[in-house]
C-alpha cells in the first residue's frame, strides 16, 4: 500500500480481519488432521442418510409442489434484497433521483408485480397444501 493515497489504508483493519479468519480455519483443519483419531471402520466409510440404511432408488418421485414452494421462497427472498436496501436508503431517494417521489412509485410498481405473481400461485392453490390436484 503506498503511502501517498491515505484512501487505501482504510482498508487495512478488512485485510487484517480475513487473514485472521483464514490463517484460523486452515490452523483448526490443521491441529484436527494431526490431533483427531483416523480409525477407519465399516460404519464410518457407509453412507449417512438420516440414519436410516440407503435402501431403493434415490430417483423417486416428488410431487411438483415441493419445487413452486422452494420457487415461492427465491421469489420473496429476492424481494427481500431489493426492498430492505431500498427501505435504509427511502429518505435519501429524492436527494440521489431528482424527484420527491421517484423511489415511491418504482417500489410500488416492484411490490404490485410480486403481489400479481402471488396473486397467481394462490388461484393456482400451489399454497394449499391439503389440494390433491395432479394437473399442476
Amino acid at each position: 500500500m503506498n503511502s501517498s493515497n491515505p484512501y487505501l489504508w482504510q482498508y487495512l483493519p478488512l485485510v487484517l480481519q480475513i487473514l485472521v479468519a483464514l490463517g484460523m480455519a486452515a490452523g483448526m483443519v490443521t491441529a484436527s488432521f494431526f490431533l483427531g483419531k483416523h480409525k477407519r471402520s465399516r460404519t464410518k466409510l457407509s453412507a449417512y442418510e438420516c440414519g436410516m440404511d440407503p435402501v431403493g432408488d434415490a430417483r423417486g418421485r416428488f410431487s411438483v409442489k415441493f419445487y413452486m414452494v422452494a420457487m415461492l421462497f427465491i421469489l420473496f427472498d429476492v424481494e427481500a434484497v431489493f426492498v430492505l436496501p431500498w427501505a435504509v436508503i427511502y429518505r435519501h431517494l429524492p436527494a440521489i433521483t431528482g424527484s420527491r417521489f421517484f423511489g415511491f412509485w418504482e417500489m410500488l410498481v416492484y411490490l404490485s408485480f410480486v403481489a400479481v405473481g402471488l396473486f397467481y400461485v394462490w388461484k393456482k392453490g400451489i399454497l394449499n397444501w391439503s389440494n390433491d390436484r395432479a394437473d399442476l
